[in-house]
């Protein structure tokens, strides 16, 4: 009787074990498509058998564990991988639209007002007594000066537009801490009663490679099941089920960027002072955009600044020691600022020069009809070196500029693409050793529905055999 009441107990567990087996492959097959999803597997374990005698009688299978098919040391790939593509992702970005602003095949660029302006004074120089040669020297400067203030405006609002991403993917950061925080709670709920919890840990590895994306993190799991991430190297943005904010705020200029523009802060508690961590925010998206507004945009604009304040300084120098149409001691052609920082921004003719054409000075001297000394000596101020350092003229330190800017923009979308290659291929293989495979599920469900009928057969055949005990009376 009991090895017959034994055979049921194999059929039922069996049965269990199917059962959970088919519920689990057709989760799989729920979630072929579902981001970061490891493949999970029942994992059976044989029972414990019984002793009868001199033999040990088997009691089939039990369900052991229920268990995902993962490799952590690939999805540390993955994740370091990810945090470069975006890095570079954010890079390109902000550099495609800084290449905008050099780009002289859809407008005229600063080179050829440049060049307008320095012919306008040579033109000056073969007829010094004309109004309208006069006049085209004025407007040919002013339209110089417009296209400084043009270059300085885009670039300044292409730093806004990076502040605005700054800020909206700080906050995409602090909504994954927060999921994050809370699954770290529900993975220790469950470990603590012994399972495993394979969803919630394939969602918050998807989670963290996300979050690498957007920022530099360094991360660790507890023997407690909970992760801690580290943004930057102090700043610990997660700690079992507590995640702290960033915060974005705008702060006062300094060498590197401009007034205004955002600075990333952390608080480690609600009582704590506010730590400013950009400067150790340099990998992920908001790495790469920091790295363009500060470094790339800053160094453009400064050398923007140097341009216009170089051209300004110098024409004045020689306009001064000139003579104009009305025999008067020549005064500064531009307007001088206090310091050569945004300069470009300010710059202008002064009000002299505006008002009267015949006040820009071509002579060297007084009652010289004719005399162009003043005019000549400003008109080869373009192929002089007059570039700080004196190593350079206005021409090949703008082209230099220009040749950066396109140079570092070609270079960002090569490793760019080589690092999408990357990332692919380490998705692919993870695709291949975590993935959901159809045709394996499908075969894994026939494979599964026929153990569930056999297990049923063998509890029909047991209780058959309690039917021809029972009647053995009656024969």
């Amino acid at each position: 009787m009991s090895k017959i009441h034994g055979m049921m107990d194999v059929g039922k567990r069996s049965m269990m074990n199917s059962q959970t087996a088919l519920q689990t492959t057709g989760h799989n097959i729920a979630n072929k498509s579902t981001e970061g999803y490891s493949r999970q597997r029942v994992e059976l374990q044989t029972a414990e058998p019984t002793g009868l005698g001199n033999h040990r009688i088997g009691n089939g299978s039990k369900t052991a564990a229920v268990t995902r098919t993962n490799n952590p040391y690939l999805e540390k790939q993955i994740g370091k991988e990810t945090s470069n593509l975006g890095y570079l992702d954010g890079k390109a970005d902000a550099m495609n639209r800084v290449e905008q602003v050099y780009n002289e095949q859809t407008n005229n660029g600063l080179n050829t007002f440049i060049t307008d302006f320095f012919n306008s004074y040579r033109e000056l120089s073969n007829n010094p007594e004309s109004l309208a040669t006069r006049t085209q020297v004025k407007e040919t400067a002013q339209a110089l000066t417009q296209d400084f203030k043009r270059m300085n405006t885009q670039l300044t609002e292409i730093r806004r537009d990076i502040d605005q991403q700054i800020t909206t993917n700080v906050d995409e950061v602090n909504q994954m801490t927060q999921e994050i925080a809370k699954l770290n709670e529900k993975v220790m709920l469950v470990q603590n009663e012994g399972g495993p919890a394979n969803d919630e840990r394939d969602r918050r590895d998807l989670l963290i490679k996300k979050l690498g994306e957007k920022i530099n993190i360094r991360w660790a799991e507890g023997s407690d099941g909970s992760v801690t991430v580290t943004a930057g190297n102090s700043a610990v943005i997660v700690a079992g089920d507590d995640a702290k904010r960033l915060s974005v705020r705008g702060t006062p200029a300094t060498e590197t960027k401009g007034e205004g523009n955002v600075d990333i802060f952390y608080q480690s508690n609600k009582d704590g002072q506010l730590t400013n961590v950009t400067g150790q925010l340099t990998g992920g998206a908001v790495g790469g955009l920091l790295e363009v507004r500060d470094k790339t945009i800053g160094g453009l604009l400064d050398s923007v600044d140097k341009m216009a304040f170089s051209i300004a300084n110098d024409v004045n120098a020689i306009h001064a020691r000139g003579f104009d149409s009305y025999n008067r001691q020549g005064q500064d052609f531009f307007q001088m600022p206090t310091e050569v920082r945004n300069y470009s921004a300010g710059m202008e003719l002064t009000d002299a020069v505006t008002r009267d054409p015949m006040r820009i000075a071509a002579a060297g001297g007084p009652n010289a009809p004719g005399d162009n000394r003043i005019a000549n000596a400003i008109g080869q101020l373009q192929f002089e070196n007059t570039m700080p350092g004196e190593q350079s003229t206005l021409d090949d330190f703008y082209n230099s500029m220009v040749g950066e800017v396109g140079v570092q923009s070609r270079k960002i979308q090569t490793t760019q693409e080589s690092q999408k290659g990357i990332v692919n291929q380490l998705k692919n293989i993870r695709e291949s050793v975590s993935g959901v495979s159809l045709d394996e599920e499908t075969t894994k469900l026939i494979e599964y529905q026929k153990a569930f009928d056999a297990s049923a057969r063998l509890i029909r055949t047991a209780d058959e055999m309690f039917d021809t005990v029972l009647n053995l009376k009656r024969l």
